[in-house]
């Protein structure tokens, strides 16, 4: 059973490769944008207020997310999963640490894919016409990677420092193959 979280900027390609490795290793992928954007689908108030903060290019709070993860993860820990996007604040980790223990379970690796702004845009700019997604504009996707900056960077590096021995940087700029290839060779 393998835990596993991918950190990186929006763009980095963090979905991509954990949609890949979950195939791989046979394991849940738990995307929190595309738990999200499914959400968006619904008729509520929930769906109507993340709207709102995922169109703007704000991160959705901690509360909703916790909520969410940690409804997943409790049929997923027997079982190994992928979290990609999650967790995004110091306190979704802390969040997500005492989840774990709670549960006597742990994080066996951890992926830092780490990208050029520019190389970034452009690819966000091409995902955006070629799924047609509404929150990849110029604008959000700025304001999402100034966020990523001011927080979830923040993260990577407190789990960095925290976890050394399982924390692995990647050049999200090489070809998606290339970087599948470099992380199964981790794993």
């Amino acid at each position: 059973m393998k835990n596993i979280i991918f950190f990186g900027p929006p763009g980095a390609g963090k979905g991509t490769q954990a949609k890949i490795i979950s195939d791989f290793l046979q394991i849940s992928h738990l995307s929190t944008g595309d738990i999200l954007r499914k959400k968006l689908n619904d008729n509520d108030n929930l769906a109507i207020e993340l709207k709102k903060i995922m169109s703007s290019g704000n991160f959705v709070s901690d509360e909703i997310l916790n909520s969410i993860v940690s409804s997943r993860l409790k049929n997923e820990k027997n079982k190994g999963f992928i979290l990609d996007g999650y967790p995004r604040t110091l306190n979704q980790s802390e969040f997500l640490n005492n989840f774990l223990f709670d549960n006597s379970t742990s994080i066996n690796y951890i992926f830092n894919i780490q990208i050029n702004f520019n190389i970034l845009k452009s690819r966000i700019l091409k995902r955006s016409q070629e799924e047609n997604r509404e929150d990849d504009n110029i604008q959000v996707i700025q304001t999402r990677y100034e966020e990523y900056l001011n927080s979830t960077q923040k993260v990577s590096d407190y789990y960095k420092k925290k976890l050394p021995t399982i924390f692995y940087e990647i050049d999200g700029s090489l070809q998606i193959e290339q970087i599948t290839q470099k992380i199964k060779e981790i794993l």
